[in-house]
């Protein structure tokens, strides 16, 4: 018997070191769980998906939580998916596994996960920030945090310095001006440029669709409607077929690497999501996460959050009558403004003496001014944060 055991422990020393020469990856292997109940194509699709990622990767073991099935891989039994959630956390908490993935899971209120697509302008892969989960309930606070999680989750995929662009929705303008003063504040950001003539670092439709950066930022309901069109574009939309999956849950504090899939994602989604989360895991995200949090911190986000909210506070309640000035023909246009705010922005010109009117130009709502108090004005609204001094020509 003993000479049975002593047999049998050779024999696993023999097979990791076989393993290790393979694969180039010395000392224990990065394990990744995956839930198998909850999927609309069911326990076998997921399993497909797991068994397809192992055979990729030998460098990770893969540990199915769910109902018995047949198969190679290690399984933790689980008879529904309360269950299998729970086996789930107890595994990334006990350390017996570094990565999970799994469907239909509630993230705290400030986690939220970045997806990774494959974009079909130019086969490039791409981060959204962020697809699932609330960052924020403020929307474009929550928007500032997406843009750091996306950062986050690019460096622990080994991109040192992502670029970053803000997809042209409701708050864009406002989140680029935090973020570059959160930049100016010494938290190095690379902003991109759109394909567009025009440039910038608001992203078009076209932006979107050759993977102009590395990151690109946007709030989670449109994140999440890129990460369905991105993934089953070519299937109809009941099979999603392409990608990585919605990505892992990132938030200050939040130390479980825990990946989202869809329950519309078919096996090569999952295959892709399991090896994302163990990437993820070697590049050791929970530690990318502090140490982005801690500089970004040092950049004053707080406060930066905390005077973005008051001001939306202040602007709320701000119900004095304005008499605007004399009408003017207004033929200079100001952009960069946030369509949420432009009403605003025309009160504040009134407020200052300049007669204003709102509009939309080629490439969003700009103020309409007289030319010769063109100048005037993008100072006064400078000042007042509703722009930077960029002007987005048509």
């Amino acid at each position: 018997m003993a000479d049975n055991n002593v047999k049998k422990m050779l024999g696993k020393v023999f097979n990791d070191i076989a393993d290790a020469i393979e694969t180039g990856q010395f000392g224990r292997k990065v394990r990744v769980g995956i839930t198998t109940l909850g999927s609309e194509h069911g326990v076998d699709n997921i399993v497909k998906g797991a068994e397809l990622a192992q055979e990729k990767d030998k460098s990770m073991e893969v540990v199915l939580i769910g109902p018995k099935v047949d198969t190679n891989l290690e399984i933790v039994e689980a008879n529904n998916e309360e269950e299998a959630h729970k086996k789930m956390e107890k595994l990334l908490d006990d350390g017996d596994i570094q990565s999970a993935v799994t469907m239909h899971y509630n993230f705290p209120i400030g986690v939220s996960t970045v997806g990774r697509v494959v974009t079909p302008g130019k086969g490039k892969e791409m981060f959204i920030a962020t697809t699932t989960g609330t960052s924020s309930p403020h929307r474009v606070e929550a928007m500032i945090k997406n843009g750091i999680y996306g950062i986050i989750t690019a460096k622990a995929m080994g991109i040192k310095n992502p670029s970053v662009g803000i997809l042209n929705v409701d708050g864009a303008r406002k989140v680029e001006s935090a973020l570059k003063e959160l930049n100016e504040n010494g938290y190095e950001i690379n902003f991109t440029e759109s394909i567009r003539a025009d440039g910038g670092s608001v992203m078009r439709g076209n932006d979107l669709l050759v993977g102009t950066p590395d990151v690109m930022i946007t709030d989670t309901l449109t994140g999440n409607l890129l990460m369905k069109i991105f993934s089953s574009f070519t299937t109809g939309g009941s099979y999603e077929a392409m990608g990585y999956g919605y990505g892992p849950g990132i938030g200050e504090g939040y130390e479980r690497t825990i990946i989202i899939l869809s329950r519309a994602s078919g096996v090569p989604v999952v295959a892709n999501a399991i090896q994302y989360a163990a990437d993820l895991a070697k590049g050791n995200i929970v530690q990318t996460a502090k140490e982005e949090f801690n500089k970004a911190k040092k950049a004053k986000l707080d406060e930066i959050l905390k005077n973005l909210k008051n001001k939306d506070k202040g602007t709320s309640e701000d119900t004095e009558e304005i008499t605007p000035p004399s009408k003017e023909v207004v033929t200079g246009s100001i952009s960069g403004i946030d369509i949420i705010e432009l009403e605003n922005a025309v009160r504040t010109l009134w407020k200052n003496g300049i007669y204003a009117e709102s509009g939309m130009g080629c490439t969003g709502p700009v103020v309409m001014v007289s030319e010769d108090k063109l100048n005037k004005a993008l100072e006064v609204l400078t000042k007042a944060g509703y722009t930077t001094k960029e002007s987005d020509p048509c």
